[in-house]
């Protein structure tokens, strides 16, 4: 199989020809208007798929389907926004050869557009898919899924890459052109318009079970989902897609930007695209992880119900998933699954159980999760992780009664002035060998009240469900002090990750919050917890574990 990839050497076309390094048997042409940079891929290139460099403009490309008579074209060039009115070239181009074609399009106008070849490519026996990514591939196959049990009405979704992905020059040339210029969407059931990168909202991906993204600040971008997800679910009232860039800094400059074009009618920023693509790509730093969130709202069972898909990728894998959707397409194709003959969208070219099995190898974790306000803290915070908990953390964790559990413990304590004064203030047990522990769980409007008594030294402490920037995370309150947790669940252990605190209400720096390794797990039976509190400057300042049976 013989694939010609347009953009070969670039950000997408290179990860793309990387994803299939481990396919025998295939050719893969890397094009692009530069021969020397074509030339050094091909060296560094690692895999058993062949790949050769060619010099190509995309102006020439009939003459050279002609020459190199591929099996498949790939457009990973861009920027799509940028063709104007010959945008259609390459399409044309393949039809008259009778080549399959893909892109990785992402503006919008351009992939609504691409249904005018329909015809033209069923006589010509091929498929034309046109934003063959993320947006709105992976977007279209989760709401598929979605809408197998709710009836769809609005949708709103968003991603944040990685600070360390690296973004390519073109994507930031076609972000900077709409920045404050009117993007096409569906709004209180009209068709309207929103001002590209002027409209914000906040939201934390939270895969059950997994350590969240921080609270990340996502702005409107102009994506195909944004015209084709209310045509394939034409009862959709409402629809939003937005990008969560970091560091936030810049992400905010840019949100001013746009505010001020679209305010003062200023010219494109296109011209500046280049100094925005040096500073986001050396301002690094931060987590190494990114993540994907689509929140649905509609109808199920007569009700009104919120349902949400959530994708962590941690390190190096994440920005490899958008183009994971044309991978996807290529192995099918090899394994005899191909495409209906004509041309349209990406929207429903892949189920979500074609990008599981590709996820599967990598450290790519999804799932859904759905609002159960009426249900037990801990169940509203691990969604269908919750299930995967050893059964005595389930009993524990389980119920919205009042209760009481009770067992031993072993403390120790730190010895520092600043370690004693600390655990005075929140009432921390004295150092034991063993001693009797009670547990009462009272519940609270709002959450729980966990009332631990040390061999007659009690502290209590109430738990609750985050919100706003705490969302998905528990947050337990200490008198004044205020700690939001993130709860992972790992090898029959579930553990508690400190990701922000305050003190009176008011944000405190991370680099001062108290933290140490916390879990709790099963063990004969019972339930056991360990649990350690140190804080910079402090070091321990109390470490308690023991077991727990119902009392």
């Amino acid at each position: 199989m013989k694939i010609l990839i347009l953009g070969g050497y670039g950000v997408f076309g290179g990860r793309l020809a990387e994803l299939l390094a481990d396919v025998p048997d295939i050719d893969l042409f890397i094009c692009g208007r530069d021969l020397g940079r074509a030339e050094r891929f091909c060296a560094a290139y690692r895999g058993i798929a062949r790949v050769n460099p060619h010099r190509l403009d995309r102006r020439d490309t009939a003459a050279a389907l002609d020459r190199l008579r591929p099996d498949l074209v790939v457009d990973a060039s861009g920027p799509f926004q940028d063709y104007g009115a010959d945008g259609y070239r390459v399409v044309e181009a393949c039809i008259a050869a009778k080549v399959d074609y893909l892109d990785f399009a992402d503006g919008a106008d351009f992939v609504f557009g691409i249904d005018r070849f329909d015809a033209a490519a069923k006589t010509a026996g091929i498929f034309i898919l046109s934003g063959v990514s993320s947006f709105p591939a992976l977007t279209g196959a989760v709401l598929r899924e979605m809408a197998k049990t709710m009836d769809v009405r609005a949708v709103e979704g968003g991603i944040a890459p990685s600070p360390f992905a690296g973004i390519g020059l073109n994507v930031m040339r076609a972000v900077v052109g709409y920045a404050g210029a009117p993007v096409k969407l569906r709004r209180d059931g009209k068709d309207a318009h929103g001002i590209g990168l002027a409209e914000s909202v906040r939201y934390t991906v939270a895969v059950p079970g997994r350590l969240p993204l921080r609270n990340i600040h996502f702005s409107l971008v102009d994506v195909p989902d944004l015209q084709l997800i209310p045509r394939a679910w034409p009862a959709l009232t409402d629809i939003w897609m937005g990008a969560g860039p970091v560091p936030e800094i810049l992400h905010r400059i840019l949100n001013l930007l746009a505010k001020a074009r679209a305010r003062f009618h200023l010219p494109s920023f296109e011209p500046f695209s280049r100094l925005f693509y040096a500073v986001l790509n050396r301002m690094r730093f931060g987590e190494h992880r990114g993540g994907m969130f689509i929140l649905a709202r509609g109808l199920a069972e007569g009700k009104m119900a919120e349902w949400s898909w959530h994708l962590l990728a941690e390190g190096d894998d994440g920005p490899y998933i958008p183009s994971m959707a044309i991978e996807a397409i290529v192995r099918k194709l090899r394994a005899g699954d191909r495409p209906a003959a004509g041309a349209r969208s990406s929207v429903d070219a892949l189920r979500l159980a074609d990008y599981d099995a590709l996820f599967a190898n990598r450290s790519i974790h999804t799932g859904f999760r759905s609002e159960e306000p009426d249900a037990p803290l801990y169940r509203q915070l691990l969604g269908t992780a919750f299930d995967t908990l050893p059964p005595t953390l389930q009993l524990l964790h389980g119920s919205k009664a009042e209760r009481r559990w009770q067992g031993h413990a072993e403390v120790r304590r730190g010895t520092g002035l600043l370690a004693r004064i600390a655990a005075a203030i929140v009432g921390f047990p004295k150092a034991a060998a063993r001693v009797p522990v009670t547990v009462a769980f009272t519940p609270e409007k709002g959450g729980e009240r966990w009332t631990r008594d040390f061999g007659g030294k009690r502290f209590a402490s109430l738990q609750m469900r985050g919100t706003g920037r705490n969302d998905y995370l528990l947050v337990e309150r200490f008198g004044p002090l205020s700690f939001a947790m993130a709860i992972v669940v790992e090898k029959n252990r579930l553990h508690l990750v400190p990701r922000r605190w305050s003190a009176f209400g008011a944000p405190m720096p991370r680099w001062l919050m108290p933290r140490g390794p916390s879990f709790e797990t099963e063990a004969d039976g019972s339930f056991r917890f360990d649990v350690e509190i140190a804080a910079p400057l402090i070091g321990l300042i109390v470490a308690y574990r023991g077991s727990l049976d119902p009392a």
